[in-house]
């Protein structure tokens, strides 16, 4: 059995798409100090987010629990602390929990399971973007504010600001830490980067010159026809028709690319303060994201598709015993709550009970588990029926409520080029995997349940037409400031 660590130092950033990173062999991207953090540990080739909107997946994060099973369906209903997760384990076995940086919880007063909350950033008002809950039909957004960002391109934001504000605070901490050598902790970094805004700061946007940078595949004003449920959310989010050039949508790239890179020179500057504490060499360090970004592939950006681009995560882990390599066994974030608890050396009974994920430290030890199946969900913003992910060996699945199936071969097809799904030939596959997913969950049932919960919560504020007004319009701001 994999030995403990002394210390956890999980970091989390927010929309990094999962391959966008030198050590997944993007040809442009610059990531220098999270490829060492792969060179010392185990990438996870296969990792995916529970659900690709912030809120929900980092609900599940939270408690290593499904969002089908939590209830927190979109980014109106955010985690409270109600259902218990590793911090209150923590907590509960006396070891030193807390965060500093991007939670997206409900409020700072709720008993979310730190210690402390170091300038956390969590919903508007303490309940999110309420008006993007009003599904079936969904309500279309204002459209005078672009998503992405009114300025795209160098410079800076609320957000580069509050990334650079959360980095100096966690070298702080870590060099306090320091000085505790007896008292061991898990500490939880939530950075914000490449998230839209799509403005990054002049010294890493220049790194990734315009013109430099391929055209993203599959654009429907090329020929590309989108499937009816991507093609409907593309209604409620066509941001890739609020471009004022194409020029401008090359540098929304350049900009993504730019955050990476900023991303990483804090992710750097986090982990040389680890080394410098000399608390290195006793620390499991952990690096992931929330979710992905569509990058405007399909026409799409942001999050909330079930492609690779949206579902796929960045997931490097990296400390005592655990032996450098490359991972396919597929995971999904639900895999940090053993891991977290085990690395800082709690016992795993009874906090286990009736939760899938695995240790992954167990799992990058043991042979590949390529069938091993992992879930991801969509009951969010744009979405008038529920979508549902499974990855299951060379197959990825996707199950729209009320449209079509897709299947894609990831072996053959790792860029989702080619939907199979009306293939005779792969007929048994696709039911085969309907029921793996009706194992899991009855997708129907579901559907209506979190339409039911969400039209409960809009009567409860006053109804749609008070429901339509209450929450951020694009991305959520930082303490103390205005939407980036």
């Amino acid at each position: 059995m994999t030995a403990p660590s002394k210390n956890v130092l999980v970091i989390m950033s927010d929309e990094h798409e999962s391959r966008t990173l030198g050590c997944a062999g993007h040809p442009l991207v610059q990531t220098p100090h999270l490829d060492t953090l792969a060179t010392r540990g185990v990438r996870f080739t296969n990792a995916y987010t529970p659900s690709p909107i912030c809120v929900p997946a980092r609900a599940a994060f939270a408690t290593g629990r499904s969002v089908h099973e939590l209830h927190h369906w979109d980014n109106a209903m955010p985690y409270t602390g109600e259902v218990r997760g590793w911090g209150h384990v923590l907590q509960d076995h006396g070891v030193r929990v807390e965060s500093i940086g991007k939670l997206h919880y409900r409020n700072a007063e709720d008993p979310a399971g730190f210690d402390a909350e170091h300038v956390p950033m969590h919903v508007v008002g303490g309940h999110g973007m309420v008006w993007a809950s009003i599904r079936d039909p969904f309500l279309i957004r204002d459209r005078k504010k672009r998503m992405l960002g009114d300025y795209i391109g160098p410079g800076e934001s609320s957000y580069t600001s509050y990334d650079r504000d959360i980095t100096a605070r966690t070298v702080e901490w870590l060099k306090e830490a320091g000085t505790r050598r007896d008292q061991p902790f898990v500490l939880y970094v939530g950075l914000v980067a490449p998230h839209f805004p799509l403005v990054a700061p002049d010294e890493f946007y220049r790194l990734y010159p315009p013109h430099r940078i391929p055209e993203p595949k599959l654009r429907p004003a090329n020929g590309y026809v989108r499937h009816p449920w991507v093609e409907e959310r593309a209604s409620f989010h066509d941001d890739d028709s609020d471009f004022h050039s194409p020029e401008e949508r090359l540098q929304a790239l350049a900009a993504y690319y730019g955050l990476c890179s900023f991303l990483d020179d804090n992710v750097g500057q986090i982990l040389r303060a680890l080394e410098q504490s000399g608390l290195a060499a006793e620390t499991t360090v952990i690096y992931t994201s929330d979710h992905g970004d569509n990058l405007g592939c399909r026409g799409m950006w942001g999050k909330a598709t079930l492609y690779q681009e949206s579902t796929g995560i960045p997931l490097l882990i990296s400390g005592p015993d655990i032996e450098p390599g490359i991972k396919r066994t597929p995971v999904s974030l639900l895999d940090l709550y053993p891991t977290i608890l085990a690395a800082a050396g709690i016992p795993p009974e009874p906090h286990l009970e009736d939760r899938t994920g695995q240790d992954l430290r167990v799992l990058a030890q043991n042979p590949e588990q390529h069938e091993r199946t992992i879930l991801s969900e969509y009951h969010a913003a744009g979405s008038n029926s529920g979508a549902f992910m499974l990855r299951q060996g060379r197959w990825k699945y996707h199950y729209y409520v009320g449209h079509p199936p897709e299947l894609f071969d990831l072996e053959a097809d790792p860029d989702e080029l080619q939907d199979l799904a009306s293939d005779p030939a792969v007929a048994d596959i696709l039911a085969q995997l309907e029921a793996s997913l009706r194992r899991i969950c009855d997708p129907e049932a579901i559907d209506r349940q979190a339409k039911a919960d969400q039209r409960a919560m809009i009567d409860r504020l006053g109804g749609p037409a008070i429901a339509a007004t209450l929450g951020a319009r694009g991305a959520t701001p930082p303490p103390g400031a205005e939407e980036p």
